[in-house]
């Protein structure tokens, strides 16, 4: 009987389909990815004469933003795009993929998000007391995503 090992969460890959053709291969390694979540959300209905509870009824699906981390990449297209959406109000929403890797670099699993944008980009704080890498954030907001 072969045992079941969870896979690691540090081996993953982020490819911007709708940029592939402007940015280079350091705009697809990350440090983090976090935000691949899903919330139901409800809304609560009280029934006349029930005091014990409200009904919860299903409304929609819910989204957070979807945060991506690495070290600050200089002359980076992919902030160029952020830019522009942030800075000049260009907004060009694309679609993105993160895959989690197997040790062969084969997808084990991926999700597909799409109508993707910037809604924030931010440069860790500099410390002349700390010896440590200056980290990006890009923050995105997209409509929803699937898995594959």
């Amino acid at each position: 009987m072969a045992s079941y090992y969870p896979p690691v969460g540090f081996h993953f890959k982020v490819e911007f389909q709708d940029l592939e053709n402007k940015i280079q291969i350091n705009d697809y390694q990350f440090q983090s990815v976090s935000g691949l979540s899903v919330d139901l959300e409800t809304e609560e209905f009280a029934e006349g004469g029930e005091n014990r509870f409200k009904h919860k009824i299903p409304v929609r699906t819910k989204y957070p933003n979807l945060i991506l981390k690495r070290g600050l990449l200089i002359d980076s297209d992919l902030i160029k795009w952020c830019r522009d959406a942030i800075e000049n109000f260009e907004i060009k929403p694309i679609n993105l993929t993160v895959m989690l890797l197997n040790e062969k670099h084969e997808a084990l699993l991926t999700w597909s998000v799409t109508h993707a944008y910037p809604v924030k980009w931010v440069v860790e704080d500099f410390n002349a007391e700390e010896n440590k890498l200056v980290i990006e954030s890009l923050e995105l907001t997209y409509n929803y995503f699937e898995t594959i």
